[in-house]
């Protein structure tokens, strides 16, 4: 296997090039990513790019579309062009459209132009979110309902699981009109974490199972025309807010588990378990180019479960697994 120059875990050690993923598995596919301006959703996009994939990257944040769509991330720089200049740099072609999922004409406008443009659907990521900012910090978690904001509340649900719909609801015509798509439902936890765990609020709870089981009901809807569907969580996810918030870089993120200044650890010691967002994305790569990932439908999986099924690896040559770290804690 060729290999790229990057260090693994140990010295000495290099990490399979394209993170183990075969460059041509996914050319001549087509996927949407909706919600690919950062986060998981970026790191999905690019490892689709990596196996060769056509990925369309949706989201509202864009630096040349229309400045009256707003994210609910504000000012932030990432923006959807940047994720396809990514796709196409890992070997991919990206193509950028500006959506607001909440809109459902500007959804099944976007389904109308993949049709016309591309003619074909084979992979839909279900990725939007944008409620970090109506999480709040955890002074204010596991609060009773009563206490929280409805509103903000409601907001949240929208984000979480009406943007899903619509967008699947859409796009799913297009994907099933041809055997063997995918549909991927990126959520917080797996099926069975959420079930026997809660989640910082009532609306956040129910967001993040509802995401869960709309993986499953799909599963249910897509068989009969032999298409997979499922529900995929990652871990401790280094995301560019995540990153941010311990003030280091994906270059140095270790760093924030030696701390600032002599000062302590800015994050505790199972951040060592934590994951690039290409991490997922490999996974869901592979997943996507098994000829047999219809032995997933239906089920909840983690980036690890992915990652050792298929032997990819994440950008430094790791397999992190926080889980079992979160399920100790949890005694």
């Amino acid at each position: 296997m060729t290999t790229g120059s990057a260090p693994g875990d140990g010295a000495g050690e290099s990490v399979p090039a394209h993170g183990g993923l075969d460059p041509d598995s996914l050319r001549g596919r087509v996927a949407v990513v909706a919600g690919a301006t950062r986060g998981a959703g970026r790191g999905i996009a690019i490892a689709l790019g990596e196996a060769g994939a056509t990925v369309v990257c949706t989201g509202r944040s864009s630096r040349a579309g229309d400045r009256t769509i707003r994210s609910d991330y504000g000012t932030r720089p990432e923006t959807i062009e940047e994720t396809a200049e990514l796709v196409t740099a890992a070997g991919g072609t990206g193509v950028a459209i500006q959506v607001d999922h909440l809109d459902h004409d500007a959804v099944r406008a976007l389904a109308a132009r993949i049709e016309r443009e591309h003619g074909r659907l084979d992979v839909l990521v279900n990725d939007i979110w944008g409620g970090e900012g109506l999480v709040g910090d955890p002074s204010g978690w596991d609060r009773p309902m009563w206490e929280l904001d409805l509103d903000a509340g409601l907001r949240m649900l929208r984000l979480a699981v009406e943007t899903h719909l619509v967008t699947s609801h859409a796009l799913l015509p297009l994907l099933a009109s041809r055997e063997g798509g995918l549909v991927v439902e990126m959520t917080d936890g797996t099926v069975e974490y959420n079930r026997d765990h809660y989640r910082i609020s009532v609306f956040y709870d129910l967001a993040k199972t509802a995401v869960g089981r709309l993986g499953f009901s799909q599963a249910h809807d897509l068989r009969s025309v032999g298409g997979t569907a499922l529900s995929v969580t990652p871990g401790w996810l280094r995301s560019e807010l995540m990153l941010e918030h311990f003030g280091v870089r994906e270059a140095n993120w270790r760093d924030a588990l030696e701390g600032r200044d002599g000062a302590e650890p800015a994050a505790p010691a199972d951040f060592e378990q934590s994951e690039s967002p290409r991490f997922v994305g490999r996974g869901i790569a592979a997943l996507a180019a098994d000829p047999d990932r219809q032995r997933w439908t239906g089920r909840s999986a983690t980036a690890t479960d992915l990652a050792r099924a298929y032997g990819v690896v994440d950008v430094d040559g790791r397999v992190p697994d926080v889980w079992p770290l979160v399920l100790a804690a949890d005694g």
